[in-house]
């Protein structure tokens, strides 16, 4: 029997191997592509034996399933911190979301091959990860219609808004301007970036100022 303390840096080690092979498979497959990516070729840029991916993960799909649920976890987590942060903080509902959408920010410009993956397999179809895709997906979405909905409690949204297709749109909303911002405009910074999206939040676009 292992003692406790063995047990946990063996876990720790293996948590390391795995963030290794993580990092090597998203950055070969936002290169190349999933099918043109080898388990051979992860090994290799991971530093470790090809028997440790195997040892870590079944097989590549499998590793590509766990990557996506350990991506869209971390994404998850950073948006329900934000959001208790401004809670904790006795913000509004508003600045809860523009939280949010800082924190989504932060997430893509440090992950920001994850995230090009994440979006070119969303809209991809019969890949054997689809549902669990689906499913960490609506992880991250649940985080913003909860804070929607309680919004609607407090009085602070119109009841009328669409709970769901809101949520969806705000994620969309920073997936899409967070890409177009690296990919076209990488000399904008996090803050300019973050304003931009933060007035759409609030409804400064038009130019009326109501209620301001």
């Amino acid at each position: 029997m292992e003692s406790s303390s063995a047990t946990s840096s063996g876990s720790t080690r293996r948590e390391a191997t795995r963030q290794k092979l993580y990092e090597a498979a998203v950055t070969l497959i936002a290169e190349q592509g999933f099918s043109a990516t080898t388990v051979d070729e992860i090994a290799e840029r991971a530093g470790v034996a090809k028997g440790t991916v195997y040892y870590n993960f079944a097989s590549k799909s499998v590793l590509f399933e766990e990557l996506l649920r350990h991506g869209v976890g971390l994404l998850t987590a950073s948006l329900r911190d934000a959001a208790a942060r401004t809670e904790r903080e006795g913000g509004t509902k508003v600045d809860a979301l523009d939280a949010m959408i800082r924190a989504g920010l932060v997430f893509i410009d440090r992950y920001p091959a994850f995230t090009q993956l994440y979006v070119a397999e969303l809209w991809r179809t019969n890949r054997a990860w689809q549902s669990t895709l689906m499913v960490v997906r609506q992880q991250a979405v649940a985080v913003v219609e909860g804070v929607l909905r309680e919004g609607i409690e407090r009085g602070e949204f119109s009841d009328e808004i669409d709970v769901q297709l809101t949520a969806a749109a705000l994620v969309g909303m920073v997936l899409v301007a967070a890409l177009d911002w690296q990919a076209f405009q990488p000399e904008r910074s996090l803050d300019d970036v973050h304003a931009a999206l933060s007035r759409l939040l609030q409804g400064r676009v038009s130019g009326s100022h109501q209620g301001h």
